[in-house]
């Protein structure tokens, strides 16, 4: 459990994160989101003490980072995909990184194996791709074998592949009690794989709560066709439902389609077409932190 009360990072007038506080459960994959410029990152180095809070603190299991005894064998974190020297293999950077935490150096081959880059593992970090270096990066952060991940953007670069991988990897470190905090602007993505979201917006939190229970606020609209127009528009009010009848199409909010179905057959009602749609999860955080964005199109 990763638990962040009240932390507020200021730099001159510009308040970069205003009190935020929200938990972390282990177990469990919690998204990250918010437009650019509000937060994300300065929260997350807050998280591994790069940056030290004006107010709050952040714990691991009431454990502030600093004091965690050997923070690489509970927390591995990327915040930047190019943290590490151009001129390295990919081995040495990771046997490098391993040294500096006291982890065996056995390990190296291990994570190399775990991210793909077997093959690479004697080239350059310098010139590899991006998503190449998200692989190192990620290696770096499995090498203490840690209980919790805390990734900043971690599909950026990546193919198709390598993103299904990622999701695969993070939903099944979940799944064997890890606890998973990644940011991403890819919502869609997000959205595949995620448990729980924190949404912020100019510093400021807007929601900390699953996936779930956000997306059961976003409207259902039920399409219906029937020839029987009057009458199942005459019927669905009988229920307190309201339809909007064009022709021979309804339009219908504010229920679903298994109900406006069942009323339909048990009224010998004739339906050609009925489906059901709600609005995406990225609608609905965009609706929440478009008030907020820094930078908006017109």
């Amino acid at each position: 459990m990763i638990t962040v009360s009240g932390i507020t990072k200021q730099y001159g007038k510009r308040v970069a994160v205003d009190d935020i506080t929200f938990d972390v459960a282990a177990g469990r994959v919690t998204g990250f989101v918010g437009p650019n410029g509000a937060g994300k990152s300065t929260t997350m180095r807050m998280m591994v003490g790069l940056t030290r809070p004006d107010s709050g603190d952040v714990r691991y299991d009431g454990v502030k980072y600093t004091d965690l005894k050997h923070p690489a064998r509970i927390v591995g974190s990327v915040l930047d995909a190019r943290c590490m020297h151009p001129g390295r293999t990919a081995r040495n950077h990771l046997r490098a990184t391993a040294a500096i935490s006291g982890i065996p150096a056995g390990r190296t081959e291990e994570v190399l194996a775990v991210v793909g880059l077997e093959t690479a593992a004697d080239q350059r970090a310098g010139g590899f791709s991006l998503g190449m270096r998200q692989r190192l990066a990620l290696a770096g952060a499995l090498l203490g074998d840690p209980q919790v991940l805390l990734l900043d953007e971690p599909s950026n670069g990546l193919d198709p592949d390598g993103i299904r991988w990622l999701r695969n990897y993070l939903s099944s470190f979940a799944v064997q009690g890890g606890t998973v905090f990644v940011s991403s602007h890819l919502i869609g993505e997000l959205s595949m794989f995620a448990d729980d979201l924190v949404v912020v917006g100019a510093g400021k939190l807007l929601a900390a709560e699953s996936v779930e229970a956000i997306t059961a606020r976003n409207d259902v609209t039920v399409m219906v066709e029937t020839p029987q127009p009057a009458d199942l528009v005459r019927l669905l009010t009988e229920h307190d439902i309201v339809a909007e009848a064009t022709g021979d199409q309804l339009l219908i909010r504010g229920t679903t389609k298994a109900a406006v179905s069942q009323i339909a057959f048990d009224n010998r009602i004739r339906v050609i077409e009925i489906t059901e749609t709600s609005r995406s999860l990225e609608d609905s955080l965009l609706d929440m932190t478009g008030s907020s964005a820094e930078f908006a199109s017109a």
